[in-house]
């Protein structure tokens, strides 16, 4: 199967205008596209199938108890299929099962350990605080964050660790935020708010074949060796804002192809 991959547009504020790259049988949208929602019409009438996680920003200023029914009905009104804690199947022009497992995959402030969690958390107090979010009727701070990051965290580990039942020949994770520090912004290293951009879920990586995420403002391709299979790969192909140069280097025509095992 061979994959376009967009995240990080924030076209709430940049003017990147995405198109279809020739020969991709499926876009994923790895979140963070319009934190107004407004360009997800863009998506419509896409020429192959859509499917998306929500990124942090598609939260900013709202609630999460509404935000989550109205962004799916949004979605699903634009032609696009939103996973959150759920999975797909699509068979490929070759006809190969793919399994694709989504969910945004918040922060828990755990990249550098329990030692660690406090400095981390308080470093997202900024991020949160931009955010302006609400989760039941109360202010979105990194407690109430990190249960969600956890319940979310709990669904794709059981997910990822059930037997294969035969199903499906490939697993496609898709996260918002990233699953290792490996996929840390070079700009920023270990600072402690580099806790509020991924997560330590290197254990799981080996348990996908490939692995897709957003949330840097900068790009990744890199390998995680599994002995006797082929390497896991985790690839985030991020925008960012162009008014930073974060866009410089970015391929808007690069395929990202699962290969058949």
């Amino acid at each position: 199967m061979r994959l376009q991959l967009l995240s990080d547009l924030h076209l709430e504020t940049e003017a990147f205008d995405p198109e279809p790259v020739p020969g991709a049988e499926l876009l994923v949208l790895a979140g963070d596209i319009d934190a107004t929602w407004d360009a997800f019409d863009r998506f419509k009438g896409w020429p192959v199938p859509v499917i998306a996680v929500a990124g942090n920003h598609e939260f900013d200023g709202r609630e999460f108890d509404d935000a989550w029914p109205a962004l799916r009905q949004r979605c699903d009104g634009c032609g696009i299929r939103l996973l959150e804690r759920e999975t797909l199947l699509l068979t490929d022009s070759g006809g190969q099962r793919v399994r694709f497992v989504g969910t945004i995959r918040w922060s828990d402030f755990d990249l550098f350990g329990e030692a660690r969690r406090p400095q981390a958390m308080r470093a997202a107090g900024y991020f949160l605080r931009l955010m302006g979010s609400t989760i039941g009727g109360e202010v979105l701070d990194a407690d109430r964050l990190r249960a969600e990051s956890l319940d979310c965290r709990a669904w794709l580990a059981a997910t990822l660790n059930a037997p294969p039942d035969g199903s499906y020949d490939a697993t496609v994770v898709i996260t918002h935020f990233g699953p290792s520090l490996r996929s840390g912004d070079p700009r920023f290293g270990s600072q402690p708010g580099t806790a509020s951009f991924c997560n330590a879920d290197d254990p799981l990586i080996p348990l996908a074949d490939l692995w897709l995420h957003g949330h840097l403002h900068c790009r990744h391709d890199y390998l995680v060796e599994r002995p006797g299979r082929a390497p896991s790969r985790v690839v985030c192909q991020a925008v960012g804002l162009q008014r930073k140069g974060e866009d410089r280097g970015y391929d808007a025509t690069k395929l990202i192809e699962l290969v058949p095992h």
